[in-house]
């Protein structure tokens, strides 16, 4: 059995909000995800799929990913 852990960083990406500056709307436009902020952190919530692409897409603009 997957352990909650192994299953949630399938499903989220943590990154300090201040690096998802001018990149959050096309983020947001072009995966279904969605963004939580607590304390100057982002969390990008989605499907295993959505965060995958949603990976893929900050990787390739220079968002440093946790």
């Amino acid at each position: 059995m997957s352990s909650p852990g192994a299953f949630r960083d399938s499903t989220e990406i943590v990154v300090p909000c201040d690096a998802l500056d001018g990149h959050r709307e096309a983020l947001t436009d072009e995966f279904t995800v969605s963004v939580f902020t607590a304390g100057g952190t982002c969390r990008i919530v989605g499907s295993p799929v959505e965060i995958k692409g949603a990976t893929d897409f900050l990787s390739r603009r220079g968002v440093p990913l946790r």
